[in-house]
């Protein structure tokens, strides 16, 4: 346990080295029964955060700025509000029918697909920056419009994937809020994607974020690299190991 917090305490804080390696709450102390002030008040803003990055809903015109003049499509899922959304994980992998129905089928390589999912604060942030980092590694690609989409859990690339007739199905989504970060971002690769398939099918790139996680720079090489082994061996998930050279560009 931690030493009690006591006013003018000489005593080094033993916890003090550790803390800097990671962002865990840890050997907080105490001030008589309860935790010192600051970390009780810490912990709420975190709290605050997290709560804030689930509920706050995507800036849209915000993200097609990011776009420029990228074509796209903004689609939405059958979770047409949020407390729906959050009560009914089924509903957000589905597509509502008119979203279904804009989405006109070609053939493309690829689709990127910018989802809220359960932190539109990591979407806002982080989708574009990482989504333009990733073009720029890409040569000889057909890429779709680009599809924002709401309400959206992983498996709603599915549809989207299917209906435009893309060969990979690439989901930039925000991953679920937690104490220490509330904007981190998660990246799904899905190969032939189809209503229907397993989460083994597909590929994870997570924990992207400014704040101590993946940066953009890191993040892009190994997506443009996953992106491009997918498509030379036509699958993703457990059969496509990241044998990506472990030397990562610096941020």
């Amino acid at each position: 346990m931690a030493p009690t917090e006591l006013p003018g305490d000489p005593r080094p804080d033993p916890w003090s080295r550790l803390r800097q390696a990671t962002p865990a709450r840890i050997g907080l102390g105490r001030a008589g029964d309860a935790p010192p002030l600051q970390a009780v008040l810490d912990f709420q803003l975190a709290h605050a955060r997290a709560r804030d990055a689930v509920h706050t809903p995507l800036d849209i015109p915000g993200i097609l700025a990011g776009l420029g003049d990228t074509p796209h499509h903004i689609v939405h899922s059958r979770a047409v509000e949020r407390g729906l959304y959050l009560r009914r994980p089924d509903l957000g992998r589905v597509l509502a029918e008119d979203s279904r129905a804009a989405l006109p089928a070609g053939q493309w390589d690829a689709v990127f697909i910018i989802a809220d999912g359960l932190s539109a604060t990591a979407v806002q942030r982080h989708a574009v920056p990482l989504w333009e980092a990733t073009v720029a590694k890409l040569t000889g690609w057909k890429l779709a419009p680009v599809v924002v989409a709401t309400g959206a859990r992983v498996a709603l690339s599915d549809e989207i994937g299917a209906a435009l007739g893309a060969g990979l199905a690439v989901m930039l989504i925000g991953e679920r809020p937690g104490l220490s970060v509330a904007d981190s971002l998660g990246v799904y690769l899905t190969w032939a994607p189809k209503p229907g398939l397993k989460d083994s099918a597909r590929n994870c790139i997570s924990n992207i974020h400014l704040s101590g996680g993946l940066s953009y720079a890191a993040a892009s090489a190994k997506l443009a690299w996953l992106m491009t082994e997918a498509r030379h061996r036509r699958l993703t998930g457990v059969a496509l190991k990241d044998e990506q050279p472990a030397a990562l560009p610096r941020p």
